[in-house]
């Protein structure tokens, strides 16, 4: 989310450097596609891909972490 563009120019941005492995998209991982970059992948992430959930109307998200994280943020 920390790359959703801002409409002030004049705003300074946390440039958030990327980190991991970038996968392949000829051989993707298994798993989550996204586990070798993400800050909080977890073993499930490795082996099983997540299933889409809606959490808001027209907004779905496919994460094993998704229900930790946004307690987490709360």
């Amino acid at each position: 989310l920390a790359a959703i563009p801002v409409p002030d120019p004049d705003e300074k941005l946390e440039v958030l450097p990327l980190t991991g492995e970038l996968p392949s998209p000829l051989n993707p991982p298994s798993g989550c596609r996204f586990h070798t970059r993400c800050p909080y992948a977890s073993e499930d992430c490795l082996a099983v891909t997540p299933v889409s959930q809606m959490v808001a109307p027209g907004h779905l998200v496919a994460c094993h972490r998704v229900a930790k994280t946004r307690r987490d943020d709360q």
